[in-house]
């Protein structure tokens, strides 16, 4: 089963083969949809008008009607169909039923819709008259033509005018379509889906480090990690005394295995505290190097005493 964006794409690739011509790609396109909508089907119709098949055409202008009797334009484009295929009773028809669809309004603009063409009152009698005239109902076409040039624009009323003359010597007239190579494109809210969306942002490099001797600016560090602890023969950083708050008596085993004095010289037992901190520091706009470090500092005793100490020597025990 094709996926959404799946049948937008064809939609739209079907669209730009009929704005460069290629009527067999652009049919293949529109129709690998299934179960398409009207404007697809409508689309169908025109491209079949295009390649010289009305039949076609019409077939495909049946199931636009069909699945919207609302749609104006599929009717006053099956009228075409008919009325090229010479079913010109079918095409009056037609045409007389895209212009109750237009509901007493001057035109309806399909613009919105993904259709560049506004269907206007005027182009519909000037078809229901082109009909009449291969009826051999002349009367009625004059009456046809002559609200034509009530409800047309000033620029399109001398054409009318022209086509009233030639009806009133019998002359016939060949109806009005939508124009050549416009057909309904995918909105754009559709498109929106085939556009690739960035879930992740713009990259940024966020610096971590309780190390003073830190090269970066930009300390943004997020959440307080474990500290890791071995034991070495070599001296304790001196980092590690500030750990205590400046009022604070010995250490406390948190385990609950009893308590060391580090004043007490015999009992110290040396090693090496890996500390792997995120801090979070508000500094003043340009701050340099130096101004870090002493926020750094500041923050580090009070990092320190939420820490969490873990190894292989204090899994319950003393070191």
């Amino acid at each position: 089963m094709p996926s959404f964006g799946d049948l937008v794409r064809d939609w739209q690739r079907g669209a730009q083969a009929v704005a460069r011509g290629d009527w067999g790609c652009a049919l293949q396109l529109f129709s690998s949809v299934p179960d398409p909508p009207a404007r697809i089907c409508f689309n169908v119709g025109c491209v079949h008008l295009l390649a010289g098949d009305p039949e076609a055409a019409l077939q495909a202008f049946d199931k636009a009607v069909t699945k919207d009797a609302c749609m104006a334009v599929g009717f006053f484009q099956r009228g075409v169909a008919n009325f090229q295929l010479e079913r010109f009773q079918e095409a009056l028809f037609d045409f007389r039923l895209a212009l109750e669809q237009l509901r007493g309004n001057a035109a309806i603009d399909y613009t919105q819709l993904g259709l560049r063409f506004r269907l206007q009152a005027w182009e519909v009698l000037f078809n229901v008259a082109s009909a009449q005239c291969c009826l051999g109902l002349w009367a009625q076409a004059t009456r046809s033509l002559e609200e034509a040039i009530s409800k047309g624009p000033e620029g399109a009323r001398e054409d009318l005018r022209t086509a009233l003359d030639q009806v009133q010597k019998q002359a016939f007239l060949q109806p009005r379509q939508v124009p050549r190579g416009e057909v309904f494109q995918p909105h754009r809210r559709y498109l929106q889906h085939l556009a690739p969306v960035d879930f992740l942002g713009k990259a940024k490099v966020v610096v971590a480090s309780a190390a003073p001797d830190d090269q970066h600016e930009g300390v943004r560090p997020q959440q307080p990690q474990r500290l890791h602890t071995e034991q070495v023969g070599e001296q304790v950083p001196p980092e590690l005394p500030a750990a205590r708050g400046p009022d604070s008596g010995p250490s406390q085993d948190h385990s609950g295995a009893g308590g060391v004095a580090v004043g007490d010289p015999e009992a110290l037992l040396t090693i090496t505290v890996q500390c792997a901190f995120t801090l979070t520091l508000k500094a003043p706009r340009g701050a340099d190097l130096s101004s870090l470090r002493a926020l750094l500092s500041q923050a580090l005793p009070l990092q320190a005493q939420c820490g969490q100490l873990s190894g292989p020597g204090l899994a319950g025990g003393p070191l």
